[in-house]
């Protein structure tokens, strides 16, 4: 089933039934000159606020993403993670040479090649007593809508910021999306080892531009060539940074309060004297931090540190698992799933074909939304109403996979299939439930696309169709005329197309400019929509799904339908439900 929304994400609108900011206050000019004094209070709780009702092995589950703007080190820091985790013996590189160095959350050969991020990985690991479930996200602009689905299946956001650059565009609009879903944000301020912005000045950006409060978990000691490490304002200890060796934990140096001569013995005296000042004013103008606050969506951590020297992420993977939520419910309708529910359930938001080249294989990820699943399980597949054996369900490590046995509410596993399963469908024990808010996005790029060899069309329409259910780009069959229009959110999306079909499936494509220039779904009533795609058989398509587009070459397309056709409604958005 598919629903069709007025909504636009380009930026995305606060609805009007959000919540304000952190404890009402209004937001001021300088908020770091006009703040109130507040006590501060360090705390760092020995387990989460993890709600009683929820059965152990769902509350120690945290599903997050992370989100930041290209190039802020996202990748690296989720090398990290899977370094801490001990996912993984050796972080990779980005650009370093050798198969075996390769970043382990890009497995797309274009993702190797550039050394970005254009798909979303799912990675699960284990981190102490917690269980981490990582979604690493593209940061390219041109790859938003594969976040905004991921953002659907996650409970938390880790925001990562460039120290040098601050908040950045394509940080603030997938902010604005978590924000949508008033999903918990928590801050990393990567790269403090090159030379930085002043401290104050970030998080005032922040506060500034994003409207959430701001409470700092570290304080770093010196930036640039200067930056030695950081002082640990939860827990009352010196983090100093080992330069030597990338992979290798910082020293942790307890100490009592900052007028602890100890500090003296570590900390060179210029450096000190700046640190003592600036967290003084810090304690006494930004606020102290509160769990509650956090889990709400009004206030986020921040720690600094420089993922590719390891430094600072381990304090912030105890962030998560001290302060991010534990398996939050689903919409869905006719009613929300709770995570502590005893029956299955869960959902499709993203399906990826071909992640390993020996094997046309194609996954759907699924996020476990309730209860308690084992491998042979029989599901029902709502959008359909047949029955699904899951039989062979898998959980990743980027593109390495090993057989899921079991998988709890608030797990990702990969489901391999032959196209039963596609973006928006739910699984369940039964019931009729289906998991609503996943958004497909209008194309903002439309160009037509052609086979290489006139009398392959078949193959190149098996391989759109298979790309348009992965959600990699939107395929529409005009209603006139021949071949395929192919839609696109950036350009950088066309580049991986063809290289995607010409490896994946032998098939040279070339994609040409086309006569229109957008899309709109196309909704109301049956008579009304009959006159309306008859009288303007030159403009219509029909999406993947059957669903009719509308195709337009200039604004007052839109205009004129509008004006002309009231029982017709145009949106750039529909919901995907299954």
């Amino acid at each position: 089933m598919v629903s069709f929304l007025p909504l636009e994400l380009d930026p995305p609108a606060r609805p009007a039934t959000h919540r304000p900011r952190a404890r009402g206050r209004p937001k001021t000019p300088n908020r770091l000159a006009e703040s109130p004094r507040v006590a501060y209070t360090p705390a760092m709780p020995d387990t989460a606020p993890n709600r009683p009702d929820l059965p152990a092995e769902i509350a120690r589950r945290r599903t997050f993403a992370i989100i930041s703007h290209p190039d802020a080190g996202k990748t690296t820091l989720t090398e990290k993670f899977l370094l801490f985790g001990g996912a993984i013996q050796m972080a990779g590189q980005v650009r370093a040479k050798g198969e075996a160095r390769r970043t382990r959350s890009d497995f797309m050969q274009m993702e190797k090649d550039r050394g970005i991020s254009v798909s979303a990985s799912a990675m699960s690991f284990d981190y102490g007593t917690y269980r981490f479930n990582l979604v690493d996200t593209p940061g390219h602009s041109d790859f938003s809508e594969d976040t905004y689905r991921t953002l659907t299946a996650v409970d938390a956001a880790i925001m990562v910021i460039d120290g040098a650059k601050g908040v950045e565009s394509q940080t603030r609009k997938l902010f604005e999306v978590c924000r949508l879903r008033d999903l918990p944000i928590l801050t990393f301020c990567n790269k403090m080892d090159r030379e930085s912005r002043d401290t104050f000045e970030i998080i005032d950006e922040i506060q500034e531009l994003l409207a959430i409060d701001v409470t700092p978990a570290s304080w770093p000691i010196g930036v640039g060539q200067d930056f030695i490490g950081c002082y640990d304002m939860l827990r009352d200890r010196l983090e100093l940074m080992d330069r030597a060796d990338r992979n290798r934990v910082a020293e942790t140096i307890q100490i009592k309060g900052l007028d602890d001569p100890k500090i003296a013995e570590h900390v060179p005296a210029h450096l000190l004297d700046k640190l003592l000042e600036e967290v003084e004013m810090a304690r006494a103008l930004l606020p102290a931090l509160d769990p509650q606050s956090v889990l709400e969506g009004h206030m986020t951590p921040i720690w600094f540190g420089s993922a590719i020297n390891s430094f600072g992420v381990k304090e912030l993977m105890d962030g998560i698992a001290n302060y991010g939520p534990e398996p939050q419910p689903q919409r869905a309708l006719p009613r929300q799933i709770s995570p502590e529910e005893t029956k299955v359930s869960g959902f499709v938001f993203k399906v990826q074909a071909n992640m390993d080249p020996k094997h046309r294989d194609r996954v759907a990820f699924l996020r476990m939304a309730s209860g308690h699943f084992r491998r042979g399980m029989k599901l029902t597949h709502v959008r359909s109403k047949k029955p699904l054996t899951v039989s062979a369900p898998v959980l990743f490590l980027a593109s390495d996979r090993e057989l899921a046995e079991e998988a709890w509410a608030g797990d990702i596993i990969g489901i391999p299939n032959h196209g039963q399963l596609r973006i928006g469908d739910t699984l369940t024990e039964g019931e009729a439930l289906r998991v609503s808010g996943i958004p497909s996005f209008a194309p903002e790029l439309l160009q037509t696309c052609r086979a290489g060899d006139p009398m392959k069309a078949k193959h190149l329409e098996k391989a759109l169709m298979q790309f348009a259910e992965e959600g990699a780009a939107k395929v529409f069959k005009p209603a006139f005329g021949s071949g395929f229009i192919v839609g696109v959110v950036g350009a950088l999306q066309f580049e991986v197309l063809a290289s995607r079909i010409e490896l994946e499936y032998g098939l040279p494509v070339r994609f040409e400019p086309s006569q229109f220039t957008s899309a709109r779904w196309v909704s109301g009533d049956k008579e009304a929509v009959d006159a309306f795609t008859n009288a303007n058989k030159q403009h219509i398509s029909h999406d993947h799904d059957g669903d009719i587009v509308y195709l337009t070459r200039l604004q007052w397309d839109i205009d004129r339908v509008e004006r002309d056709y009231p029982g017709i409604t145009l949106t750039a958005t529909k919901e995907m439900m299954g």
